[in-house]
């Protein structure tokens, strides 16, 4: 394979969201410990996370979100990042990023984007003047070594990812909850199917495990086979 394998590691709700409402000031890290009968349970969800793969990509809005660009220099984990992003990022939040980063790839199609000026012995910069996620990821693999990735951005590029068959495992951890809202962002968003001549862009699944975890959070782990 001349990209990396890719497993989609999320967190989300009952009925698939991933945040608890439609605007950036909500957000599931920040507010399922506040919410009695999740709150309990959601530690679950972060000692999996440790055990995800050494590379990870996101995108720069997510990053923005989580407060990236105001947040002083966190520790150094031993986790790389690859973060997709044209606008969101600023040169505060490149740096944070590089302090967490064993190695920090921004993915851009912006000439301007603050990243490319940037002089840190941790980053670097594929920058594409036609955007492409096939190609990102073939370079993450043959310039950066990156054998193995795990997926955590937002609904819009996990769409984009599955439907161009870039994505190979999907785990969810499944919070005991229910969020509703039209507009609030879910697994996978993206434009909808609108005829039956585009049912080919439905991606099936292989369950590989379903397990019941404590204060009835669920793990289910998926095979992509189509």
């Amino acid at each position: 394979m001349d990209r990396p394998v890719t497993t989609l590691f999320m967190l989300m709700s009952v009925d698939g969201k991933i945040s608890c409402g439609s605007t950036d000031e909500l957000d599931f890290d920040r507010d399922l410990p506040q919410v009695p009968g999740v709150g309990e349970g959601l530690q679950q969800y972060y000692d999996l996370e440790q055990e995800t793969d050494l590379w990870a990509f996101n995108t720069g809005r997510v990053m923005a979100k989580v407060g990236a660009n105001e947040l002083p220099a966190p520790a150094k984990t031993p986790v790389s990042f690859a973060i997709l992003d044209n606008t969101h990022l600023t040169e505060a939040g490149v740096r944070y990023l590089c302090a967490k980063s064993a190695q920090l790839v921004i993915v851009t199609s912006n000439p301007a984007h603050p990243a490319r000026h940037m002089d840190e012995a941790n980053l670097s910069v594929i920058f594409q003047e036609s955007p492409s996620l096939a190609g990102a990821l073939q370079e993450l693999k043959a310039a950066y070594g990156c054998a193995r990735l795990t997926i955590q951005s937002g609904g819009t590029v996990n769409a984009a990812l599955l439907r161009a068959g870039l994505v190979d495992y999907v785990d969810l951890v499944v919070a005991p909850v229910v969020v509703g809202g039209a507009d609030t962002p879910t697994l996978v968003d993206g434009p909808s199917l609108t005829t039956r001549d585009e049912l080919s862009q439905l991606v099936s699944l292989e369950l590989l495990g379903c397990d019941a975890l404590r204060d009835s959070y669920l793990r289910l782990r998926y095979r992509v086979t189509g």
